[in-house]
């Protein structure tokens, strides 16, 4: 088992993670991410508008967004941007693609839940890895593609890995004992936002 200490992991870790080992978080990164989350909610008790958690998003971030419309956003941004195509990634890229999420969500810079970052965390550890085409948008804000069809698996969306055999996301979840999420404010837009795809496939290279 790698443990997953944010800021303090290093080439040879990634490297186990990459071979097949199972990866968690350290216990420290726990509370941060407990924080980030209340950050949000702080946030949204304000009846502000911020972006990313109650605006649109690119050209429509002057749309506020209702109250009762902010998990349809973030699943919104999720499936739209789930687009990729061509044959599937390799598995040990994509493992170490979602280790590398789970440390960059460890920082506690990005506002989602323990429980969000608790089901990744076990997909990682429980080897089930999403079927993630292998060409997707790369852009500023990063693999957007690639992340989105990692998120999309985590609503119960798209195709998990299991055993080598593709399997609906919603029953390889299913299977495992692991509920599907349903996103919170932020989520979306901080699961999609990052470039780990991209740095998944250059370790993966080293």
């Amino acid at each position: 088992m790698v443990v997953l200490h944010p800021g303090e992991v290093f080439l040879m870790e990634w490297k186990k993670v990459y071979r097949g080992a199972p990866a968690r978080l350290h216990d420290d990164a726990w509370p941060v991410i407990e924080e980030s989350a209340r950050a949000v909610q702080r946030i949204l008790a304000r009846h502000e508008p911020v972006y990313g958690i109650n605006t649109g998003f690119g050209k429509l971030a002057s749309v506020r967004i209702g109250d009762e419309d902010l998990e349809r956003l973030q699943r919104n941004i999720v499936l739209s941007h789930a687009a990729g195509t061509g044959e599937p990634s390799p598995a040990p890229v994509i493992r170490l693609m979602m280790a590398l999420k789970l440390a960059s969500l460890a920082q506690g810079a990005s506002g989602v839940r323990v429980e969000t970052v608790r089901l990744l965390e076990a997909m990682v550890v429980q080897n089930l890895t999403p079927v993630i085409p292998c060409q997707g948008s790369v852009g500023a804000s990063g693999d957007l593609a690639p992340l989105a069809h990692m998120a999309a698996t985590m609503i119960g969306v798209g195709e998990i890995f299991v055993d080598g055999v593709r399997t609906p996301a919603a029953q390889a979840l299913d299977d495992a004992g692991l509920t599907p999420l349903v996103l919170g404010p932020k989520e979306g837009l901080a699961l999609l936002n990052g470039t780990q795809f991209s740095n998944a496939n250059a370790l993966a290279a080293l």
